[in-house]
């Protein structure tokens, strides 16, 4: 934004703190006055011997003109003592800004690693380069997600689309080629693009928020999505578990919905090769409601478990199998999370698998539903 040039914060402090140190002195010397003409009388009799300077003299008159000049010098003297420190100490009390404006110069331009470290105990400017310090590291952090996510993301669909090419290259060499399996194969690798180009629109919608908020039940969700994927978890021999209480919370239906059919996908996939378990329970806490999706499965270090919610990691490592999804569905769950103002917690199981809880704020009691 252009602004037109105007006064500097110090010349503007120093003026401050000039003009209030002459109004300060200003009223001490007008109160000297005050007090001197409350003593001294207008006009006094003086008596000499010698009989030379007898009579009646304007007592007054003769003090304010020896007053006036005095009072004029110290009035010069803190002008200048005022404005010279002002200046300093007003560039002493600045300098914190000033690193700031540095600081946020270097931001601008890209330097997202610099960071202020303000010495000194705690104040106003200390805890406004602390929070700035904070705000880098998070926009760091987050720009740097970023990149690996365009990385990740175009990997990722570049992968369909070689595949594609492949495919149509061999055809085309090859004429007398069965086309079945030629189609089946375009239509398994067309279907894999489509499914990881809705995740992202999905994860992008999350991100920005731009969701309509209602009233929702996260126990009616749970129970959508089990009953959703029952035959997924026939399919991998996996019973699901299902309890909890009513859990109100405000958010957006669809969002909640494919939050929890990730968890619960997840956890079906990710299991044991047979008589695999996942349990999914609702719960009401103190200003929350909690779901929470535990399963059997491998033995998991929390170093991995960390790892989980980045986009396109798939635990161990990268699996392509006709249920394991884009590498998407943590990413998504997290962001829908904190799209609905809450927290995602995954620990892992001393026994094998994991143990994934998500709280959102709770709503007012029932009887408003």
């Amino acid at each position: 934004m252009d602004r037109a040039p105007g006064l500097s914060v110090r010349l503007k402090l120093t003026l401050s703190y000039a003009g209030f140190l002459m109004l300060a002195g200003v009223l001490l010397l007008a109160a000297v006055w005050v007090f001197l003409l409350r003593y001294v009388p207008e006009r006094a009799m003086l008596f000499n011997p010698d009989d030379k300077l007898n009579g009646v003299f304007p007592v007054r008159s003769v003090l304010l003109e020896v007053f006036a000049p005095r009072a004029a010098a110290v009035l010069a003297f803190l002008l200048v003592f005022g404005l010279l420190g002002g200046w300093i100490l007003a560039g002493r009390m600045l300098a914190p800004l000033t690193r700031v404006t540095n600081a946020t110069r270097m931001a601008a331009n890209g330097r997202l690693a610099h960071r202020i470290r303000l010495p000194g105990r705690k104040d106003e400017f200390r805890e406004l380069a602390d929070a700035f310090d904070t705000m880098l590291a998070r926009l760091e952090a987050h720009v740097a997600e970023q990149q690996r996510f365009a990385a990740n993301a175009s990997h990722e669909l570049r992968t369909p689309l070689a595949i594609s090419k492949t495919l149509l290259d061999v055809a085309r060499t090859d004429p007398s080629r069965a086309t079945g399996e030629l189609i089946d194969r375009l239509h398994a690798v067309n279907t894999r693009a489509i499914d990881l180009t809705e995740a992202l629109l999905l994860l992008s919608r999350a991100d920005r928020r731009s969701f309509t908020r209602e009233h929702v039940d996260l126990s009616l969700i749970a129970e959508e999505a089990t009953e959703t994927l029952l035959p997924l978890a026939e399919k991998h021999g996996v019973a699901i578990e299902t309890s909890g209480d009513v859990t109100p919370t405000v958010g957006s239906q669809a969002l909640l919905l494919q939050l929890t059919t990730n968890l619960v996908h997840n956890a079906i996939v990710h299991n044991l090769p047979e008589q695999g378990t996942v349990w999914v329970r609702t719960s009401v806490r103190p200003g929350t409601v909690a779901l929470t999706v535990e399963n059997t499965g491998e033995t998991l270090t929390p170093e991995l478990v960390s790892t989980l919610t980045e986009p396109f990691r798939r635990g161990t490592e990268r699996i392509h199998t006709d249920h394991a999804g884009v590498g998407l569905g943590l990413a998504i769950v997290k962001t829908i999370t904190h799209a609905h103002d809450g927290t995602l917690t995954i620990t892992p199981r001393s026994a094998g698998g994991i143990r994934i809880t998500v709280e959102l704020p709770a709503t007012t009691p029932h009887a408003e539903w």
